[in-house]
């Protein structure tokens, strides 16, 4: 029994990177930040479900494959986008398809059929939250295990059958269910000249990701952890309102000048934080300033959008937004004792 107990012990600690990453992805993405509320979780349960298994499996997977080809933040970044592209796109084609949301009813920056200014917003959103801040946290919990790719190829095989089947359900949820049901609009199917881009794309994410991966040519000092903290939570707040313009909240904007701005400010970001984390004096107080303060802001951003919501998911939001909180202190003092 004893020998029973211990190879338990032993499989679960084997997998507890893997199990939190695939927690982290929903928790960041989703319910912390209020894209899936209490409300939904109570009238759909499954959708949690599905969340763990796109978001937290894709994540777990696409992670595992670039510490296992030994590729860097530039290729993670890369897979962050290919995923993100997958669920605008594909799985969920929110960019496709008309949005629900149109704050002062109107259409705003829909050209092509692709609503490009919440297109921008959207990957930009998910690959950060998906797949890049659950692989930092997870490997400063674990960080003697950070070079690791943590899924055996059992574990492999398993996510890569749950993963299509998760994406299936997310779709039909959305488009037959939340769409038509819920929002009242009518079916939207991509055209299949649509849906072969997308496709191409995401082939060409990964091609570039792993045959041609993005280094960063030089380094540079990075700030103090906490100056990170603080551009990270005007970060969080500029983003959130780019998806609040994304929504039609300004309509008389030009919207190519907004999605070209934002496009800059994000390729100026990008470029700093790969030259920043390749110099030697990045430590692991860098990497949580910068969660922190990203973290803390999207949450107190978001709460904007919670304005005469359910009282239920209000509570929901500060419950498991100070728990969070919590958590992010817990973590920073454990970082600062090592």
């Amino acid at each position: 029994m004893a020998s029973i107990a211990q190879a338990q012990r032993g499989f679960v600690a084997r997998v507890a990177p893997a199990l939190l990453m695939m927690v982290l992805a929903p928790c960041f993405t989703e319910l912390l930040l209020g894209g899936t509320r209490l409300s939904a979780l109570v009238g759909f349960p499954p959708i949690i479900v599905m969340e763990i298994i796109v978001w937290g499996g894709g994540a777990v997977l696409l992670r595992g494959l670039a510490r296992k080809l030994g590729l860097g933040w530039g290729s993670l970044v890369l897979f962050g986008l290919a995923i993100a592209m997958a669920e605008e796109f594909v799985i969920q084609q929110t960019s496709f398809a008309p949005l629900v949301i149109k704050l002062k009813g109107v259409e705003w920056a829909r050209v092509g059929g692709i609503n490009y200014v919440y297109a921008l917003w959207a990957l930009v959103y998910e690959a950060v939250w998906v797949v890049l801040m659950p692989t930092l946290v997870t490997e400063m919990v674990f960080p003697d295990r950070r070079h690791q790719p943590w899924l055996s190829r059992t574990g492999a095989i398993i996510l890569l059958i749950l993963f299509p089947i998760g994406s299936l359900m997310a779709w039909y949820g959305w488009t037959h269910i939340a769409r038509v049901q819920t929002f009242h609009l009518p079916l939207y199917n991509p055209t299949p000249a649509e849906f072969m881009g997308a496709l191409a794309v995401i082939a060409g994410l990964f091609l570039w990701a792993i045959k041609f991966p993005p280094r960063a040519t030089g380094t540079g000092t990075p700030p103090a952890p906490l100056l990170l903290g603080v551009g990270g939570a005007v970060w969080s707040a500029l983003w959130f309102a780019l998806v609040v313009l994304a929504f039609g909240q300004m309509p008389d904007l030009p919207a190519p000048v907004i999605f070209a701005g934002f496009l800059i400010l994000m390729l100026v970001l990008l470029f700093g934080m790969m030259r920043w984390g390749a110099d030697t004096g990045w430590t692991v107080r860098h990497s949580y300033g910068l969660f922190f303060g990203t973290l803390t802001g999207a949450m107190i951003a978001t709460f904007e959008g919670f304005q005469g919501g359910l009282a239920m998911d209000i509570t929901f939001k500060v419950v498991t937004n100070l728990i969070a909180l919590v958590l992010m202190i817990l973590l920073g003092r454990k970082i600062a004792r090592t």
